[in-house]
Protein backbone atom coordinates (compact mmCIF):
# COMPACT_ATOMS: atom_id res chain seq x y z
CA UNK A 1 0.00 0.00 0.00
CA UNK A 2 1.28 3.49 -0.90
CA UNK A 3 2.16 5.44 2.28
CA UNK A 4 -0.03 8.47 2.85
CA UNK A 5 2.80 10.36 4.56
CA UNK A 6 6.50 9.84 3.87
CA UNK A 7 9.21 11.66 5.81
CA UNK A 8 12.72 11.08 4.44
CA UNK A 9 15.98 12.17 6.10
CA UNK A 10 14.32 15.21 7.70
CA UNK A 11 16.76 17.70 9.20
CA UNK A 12 15.68 20.78 11.19
CA UNK A 13 18.13 23.46 12.31
CA UNK A 14 17.98 26.50 14.59
CA UNK A 15 20.62 29.17 13.87
CA UNK A 16 21.86 30.86 17.07
CA UNK A 17 24.59 33.35 17.97
CA UNK A 18 26.68 30.43 19.20
CA UNK A 19 26.28 28.43 16.02
CA UNK A 20 23.82 26.06 14.41
CA UNK A 21 21.70 23.78 16.63
CA UNK A 22 20.63 20.52 14.99
CA UNK A 23 17.17 19.75 16.41
CA UNK A 24 16.10 16.90 14.08
CA UNK A 25 18.75 14.74 12.45
CA UNK A 26 17.95 12.30 9.63
CA UNK A 27 14.38 11.46 10.71
CA UNK A 28 12.61 9.01 8.35
CA UNK A 29 9.25 7.23 8.69
CA UNK A 30 5.99 6.65 6.84
CA UNK A 31 2.31 6.29 7.77
CA UNK A 32 -0.25 4.29 5.75
CA UNK A 33 -3.91 5.31 5.26
CA UNK A 34 -5.98 4.36 8.33
CA UNK A 35 -2.86 3.78 10.45
CA UNK A 36 -2.00 5.45 13.78
CA UNK A 37 1.76 5.93 14.29
CA UNK A 38 2.64 6.73 17.90
CA UNK A 39 5.73 8.93 18.38
CA UNK A 40 7.13 8.65 21.90
CA UNK A 41 10.11 9.90 23.89
CA UNK A 42 11.13 12.24 26.70
CA UNK A 43 10.54 16.00 26.57
CA UNK A 44 13.04 17.50 24.15
CA UNK A 45 13.35 14.37 21.99
CA UNK A 46 11.96 16.15 18.91
CA UNK A 47 8.44 14.67 18.78
CA UNK A 48 6.43 17.91 18.62
CA UNK A 49 9.06 19.51 16.38
CA UNK A 50 8.60 16.70 13.85
CA UNK A 51 4.83 17.32 13.85
CA UNK A 52 5.37 21.09 13.49
CA UNK A 53 7.68 20.53 10.50
CA UNK A 54 5.07 18.33 8.80
CA UNK A 55 2.23 20.84 9.20
CA UNK A 56 4.45 23.81 8.30
CA UNK A 57 4.36 25.51 11.71
CA UNK A 58 8.03 25.57 12.68
CA UNK A 59 8.78 28.51 14.99
CA UNK A 60 11.29 30.91 13.38
CA UNK A 61 14.26 30.86 13.19
CA UNK A 62 13.82 27.06 12.96
CA UNK A 63 13.96 25.77 9.39
CA UNK A 64 13.93 22.54 7.42
CA UNK A 65 17.54 22.21 6.29
CA UNK A 66 17.38 18.84 4.54
CA UNK A 67 15.26 15.86 3.58
CA UNK A 68 11.72 15.86 2.28
CA UNK A 69 8.10 15.44 3.40
CA UNK A 70 5.63 13.88 0.96
CA UNK A 71 1.85 13.77 1.38
CA UNK A 72 0.16 11.31 -1.03
CA UNK A 73 3.34 11.40 -3.12
CA UNK A 74 3.43 15.22 -3.38
CA UNK A 75 6.31 17.06 -1.76
CA UNK A 76 5.06 19.67 0.74
CA UNK A 77 8.15 20.74 2.71
CA UNK A 78 9.17 23.52 0.30
CA UNK A 79 5.73 25.00 -0.45
CA UNK A 80 5.30 28.80 -0.07
CA UNK A 81 3.29 29.85 3.03
CA UNK A 82 0.01 30.52 1.17
CA UNK A 83 0.12 27.12 -0.56
CA UNK A 84 0.93 25.43 2.76
CA UNK A 85 -2.01 27.21 4.40
CA UNK A 86 -4.30 25.58 1.83
CA UNK A 87 -2.80 22.15 2.59
CA UNK A 88 -3.13 22.71 6.34
CA UNK A 89 -6.77 22.21 7.27
CA UNK A 90 -7.81 20.74 3.92
CA UNK A 91 -5.38 17.81 3.70
CA UNK A 92 -3.70 17.93 7.13
CA UNK A 93 -5.67 18.39 10.35
CA UNK A 94 -4.03 19.29 13.66
CA UNK A 95 -5.04 18.52 17.25
CA UNK A 96 -2.99 20.30 19.92
CA UNK A 97 -2.39 19.62 23.61
CA UNK A 98 -4.41 22.56 24.96
CA UNK A 99 -7.76 23.02 23.19
CA UNK A 100 -7.93 26.65 24.36
CA UNK A 101 -4.97 27.51 22.10
CA UNK A 102 -6.87 26.10 19.09
CA UNK A 103 -10.21 27.80 19.76
CA UNK A 104 -10.97 31.52 19.53
CA UNK A 105 -12.66 32.52 22.83
CA UNK A 106 -14.58 35.35 21.11
CA UNK A 107 -16.42 33.12 18.58
CA UNK A 108 -18.96 30.35 19.13
CA UNK A 109 -17.69 26.87 18.31
CA UNK A 110 -20.32 26.70 15.54
CA UNK A 111 -18.97 29.81 13.84
CA UNK A 112 -15.42 28.47 14.02
CA UNK A 113 -16.48 25.15 12.50
CA UNK A 114 -18.52 26.81 9.74
CA UNK A 115 -15.64 29.15 8.85
CA UNK A 116 -13.20 26.23 8.63
CA UNK A 117 -15.59 24.18 6.50
CA UNK A 118 -16.35 27.05 4.11
CA UNK A 119 -12.66 27.94 3.80
CA UNK A 120 -11.80 24.48 2.51
CA UNK A 121 -14.97 22.95 1.02
CA UNK A 122 -17.32 24.28 -1.73
CA UNK A 123 -20.48 24.48 0.42
CA UNK A 124 -22.99 27.23 1.27
CA UNK A 125 -23.75 28.45 4.81
CA UNK A 126 -26.66 26.05 5.37
CA UNK A 127 -24.63 23.04 4.22
CA UNK A 128 -21.66 24.13 6.36
CA UNK A 129 -23.92 24.48 9.43
CA UNK A 130 -25.41 21.01 8.85
CA UNK A 131 -21.91 19.52 8.46
CA UNK A 132 -20.68 21.31 11.61
CA UNK A 133 -23.59 19.98 13.70
CA UNK A 134 -23.00 16.52 12.23
CA UNK A 135 -19.32 16.68 13.27
CA UNK A 136 -20.23 17.74 16.81
CA UNK A 137 -22.61 14.75 17.03
CA UNK A 138 -20.00 12.43 15.53
CA UNK A 139 -17.43 13.49 18.13
CA UNK A 140 -19.88 12.71 20.94
CA UNK A 141 -21.09 16.17 21.99
CA UNK A 142 -24.66 15.87 23.34
CA UNK A 143 -27.36 18.36 22.22
CA UNK A 144 -25.13 19.41 19.32
CA UNK A 145 -27.79 21.75 17.86
CA UNK A 146 -27.77 23.83 21.08
CA UNK A 147 -24.04 23.53 21.76
CA UNK A 148 -23.37 24.87 18.24
CA UNK A 149 -24.07 28.41 19.57
CA UNK A 150 -21.97 28.08 22.75
CA UNK A 151 -18.53 29.61 23.35
CA UNK A 152 -15.39 27.56 24.19
CA UNK A 153 -15.47 28.58 27.89
CA UNK A 154 -18.92 26.95 28.21
CA UNK A 155 -17.41 23.50 27.48
CA UNK A 156 -15.44 21.23 29.85
CA UNK A 157 -11.85 20.28 28.97
CA UNK A 158 -12.88 16.93 27.46
CA UNK A 159 -15.71 18.52 25.45
CA UNK A 160 -13.38 21.26 24.19
CA UNK A 161 -10.98 18.60 22.95
CA UNK A 162 -13.89 16.95 21.10
CA UNK A 163 -14.61 20.31 19.44
CA UNK A 164 -10.94 20.54 18.41
CA UNK A 165 -11.15 17.02 16.91
CA UNK A 166 -14.30 18.08 15.03
CA UNK A 167 -12.36 21.13 13.73
CA UNK A 168 -9.45 18.91 12.66
CA UNK A 169 -11.87 16.66 10.72
CA UNK A 170 -13.94 19.54 9.29
CA UNK A 171 -12.42 19.48 5.79
CA UNK A 172 -11.97 15.67 5.67
CA UNK A 173 -8.14 15.71 5.84
CA UNK A 174 -6.05 12.70 4.86
CA UNK A 175 -3.56 13.17 7.72
CA UNK A 176 -4.09 14.23 11.35
CA UNK A 177 -1.16 15.35 13.50
CA UNK A 178 -2.25 14.94 17.13
CA UNK A 179 0.26 16.53 19.54
CA UNK A 180 -0.34 15.30 23.12
CA UNK A 181 -4.14 15.36 22.57
CA UNK A 182 -4.98 13.78 25.95
CA UNK A 183 -2.34 15.23 28.31
CA UNK A 184 -4.58 17.88 29.90
CA UNK A 185 -7.47 15.44 30.49
CA UNK A 186 -8.24 13.02 33.31
CA UNK A 187 -7.84 9.30 32.67
CA UNK A 188 -11.49 8.42 31.97
CA UNK A 189 -11.79 11.28 29.45
CA UNK A 190 -8.44 10.24 27.91
CA UNK A 191 -9.86 6.79 27.18
CA UNK A 192 -12.92 8.31 25.49
CA UNK A 193 -10.81 10.64 23.32
CA UNK A 194 -8.50 7.76 22.28
CA UNK A 195 -11.49 5.55 21.38
CA UNK A 196 -12.97 8.47 19.42
CA UNK A 197 -9.71 9.07 17.51
CA UNK A 198 -9.40 5.37 16.64
CA UNK A 199 -13.01 5.15 15.44
CA UNK A 200 -12.87 8.32 13.36
CA UNK A 201 -9.53 7.34 11.82
CA UNK A 202 -10.96 4.05 10.60
CA UNK A 203 -14.20 5.64 9.38
CA UNK A 204 -12.50 8.47 7.48
CA UNK A 205 -9.45 6.42 6.33
CA UNK A 206 -7.14 9.12 7.70
CA UNK A 207 -3.58 8.52 8.86
CA UNK A 208 -2.68 9.80 12.34
CA UNK A 209 0.67 10.85 13.78
CA UNK A 210 0.06 10.64 17.55
CA UNK A 211 2.72 12.49 19.56
CA UNK A 212 2.78 11.63 23.27
CA UNK A 213 5.03 10.68 26.17
CA UNK A 214 2.32 8.46 27.70
CA UNK A 215 3.02 4.79 26.97
CA UNK A 216 -0.51 3.85 28.06
CA UNK A 217 -1.92 6.04 25.28
CA UNK A 218 0.56 4.53 22.80
CA UNK A 219 -0.37 0.95 23.79
CA UNK A 220 -4.09 1.66 23.49
CA UNK A 221 -4.17 3.75 20.33
CA UNK A 222 -1.23 3.01 18.03
CA UNK A 223 -0.63 0.44 15.30
CA UNK A 224 3.11 1.19 15.15
CA UNK A 225 5.49 3.14 17.39
CA UNK A 226 8.51 5.34 16.65
CA UNK A 227 10.75 6.01 19.69
CA UNK A 228 12.68 9.31 19.50
CA UNK A 229 15.79 10.38 21.38
CA UNK A 230 17.83 13.59 20.91
CA UNK A 231 16.31 14.42 17.53
CA UNK A 232 16.54 10.95 15.98
CA UNK A 233 14.33 7.87 15.72
CA UNK A 234 16.08 5.12 17.68
CA UNK A 235 13.49 2.37 17.28
CA UNK A 236 10.38 1.74 15.18
CA UNK A 237 8.06 -1.25 14.91
CA UNK A 238 4.59 -2.69 15.63
CA UNK A 239 3.23 -1.50 18.98
CA UNK A 240 3.21 -4.90 20.73
CA UNK A 241 6.77 -5.69 19.65
CA UNK A 242 8.14 -2.31 20.80
CA UNK A 243 6.37 -2.67 24.16
CA UNK A 244 7.17 -6.35 24.83
CA UNK A 245 10.36 -6.97 22.79
CA UNK A 246 12.22 -3.65 22.49
CA UNK A 247 15.72 -3.82 21.00
CA UNK A 248 17.10 -0.39 21.92
CA UNK A 249 18.22 0.14 25.55
CA UNK A 250 16.40 3.49 25.63
CA UNK A 251 13.13 1.81 24.61
CA UNK A 252 13.79 -0.87 27.24
CA UNK A 253 14.14 1.87 29.85
CA UNK A 254 10.91 3.55 28.75
CA UNK A 255 8.98 0.27 28.82
CA UNK A 256 10.57 -0.75 32.12
CA UNK A 257 9.30 2.43 33.75
CA UNK A 258 5.67 1.39 33.22
CA UNK A 259 4.09 -0.31 36.26
CA UNK A 260 2.80 -3.82 35.49
CA UNK A 261 -0.25 -5.49 37.07
CA UNK A 262 1.43 -8.91 36.84
CA UNK A 263 4.96 -8.03 37.96
CA UNK A 264 6.05 -8.32 41.61
CA UNK A 265 9.09 -6.00 41.25
CA UNK A 266 9.35 -3.57 44.14
CA UNK A 267 11.20 -0.96 42.03
CA UNK A 268 10.62 0.21 38.48
CA UNK A 269 13.53 0.55 36.05
CA UNK A 270 14.87 4.05 35.63
CA UNK A 271 17.06 5.71 33.00
CA UNK A 272 19.87 7.57 34.77
CA UNK A 273 20.88 11.03 33.57
CA UNK A 274 19.02 13.41 31.29
CA UNK A 275 18.49 14.10 27.58
CA UNK A 276 21.54 15.97 26.16
CA UNK A 277 21.20 19.62 25.17
CA UNK A 278 21.16 20.34 21.43
CA UNK A 279 24.55 22.05 21.67
CA UNK A 280 26.11 19.12 23.53
CA UNK A 281 24.95 15.95 21.74
CA UNK A 282 27.59 13.23 22.32
CA UNK A 283 29.58 11.62 19.52
CA UNK A 284 28.57 8.15 18.38
CA UNK A 285 25.22 7.02 19.74
CA UNK A 286 23.64 10.00 21.56
CA UNK A 287 22.29 7.66 24.25
CA UNK A 288 25.66 6.10 25.16
CA UNK A 289 26.37 8.22 28.32
CA UNK A 290 23.11 6.90 29.86
CA UNK A 291 23.19 3.37 28.41
CA UNK A 292 23.75 0.43 30.80
CA UNK A 293 24.89 -1.78 27.87
CA UNK A 294 27.36 0.60 26.22
CA UNK A 295 30.55 -0.70 24.58
CA UNK A 296 33.39 1.01 22.69
CA UNK A 297 31.79 1.25 19.24
CA UNK A 298 28.80 3.13 20.73
CA UNK A 299 31.05 5.99 21.84
CA UNK A 300 32.63 6.73 18.46
CA UNK A 301 30.28 5.51 15.70
CA UNK A 302 26.64 6.50 15.27
CA UNK A 303 24.28 3.60 14.36
CA UNK A 304 21.45 3.90 11.83
CA UNK A 305 18.18 1.98 12.08
CA UNK A 306 18.80 -1.72 11.35
CA UNK A 307 16.52 -4.77 11.47
CA UNK A 308 16.41 -6.43 14.89
CA UNK A 309 14.57 -9.52 16.19
CA UNK A 310 11.15 -7.80 16.24
CA UNK A 311 11.71 -4.12 15.37
CA UNK A 312 14.18 -1.79 13.66
CA UNK A 313 16.61 -0.18 16.11
CA UNK A 314 19.55 2.22 15.86
CA UNK A 315 21.75 0.20 18.20
CA UNK A 316 25.00 -1.73 17.70
CA UNK A 317 23.74 -4.42 20.11
CA UNK A 318 21.38 -5.59 17.35
CA UNK A 319 24.38 -6.68 15.24
CA UNK A 320 26.00 -8.39 18.23
CA UNK A 321 22.83 -10.38 18.93
CA UNK A 322 22.49 -11.33 15.24
CA UNK A 323 26.07 -12.61 15.26
CA UNK A 324 25.39 -15.09 18.05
Amino acid sequence: MQPLLEVKHLRVEFPTRRGMLLALDDVSFSIAPGEILGVVGESGAGKSLTGAAIIGLLEPPGRIAGGEIRLEGERIDHLPPERMRAVRGRRIGAIFQDPLTSLNPLYTVGRQLVETIQTHLPVDAAQARARAIGLLKETGIPAADERFDHYPHQFSGGMRQRVVIALALAAEPKLIVADEPTTALDVSIQAQIIALLKRLTKQHGAAVMLVTHDMGVIAEASDRVAVMYAGRIVEVGPVQQVIHQPSHPYSMGLMGSIPSMESTHERLLQIDGAMPRLNAIPTGCAFHPRCPQVFERCRCERPDLMPGPATEAACWRVLREDAR
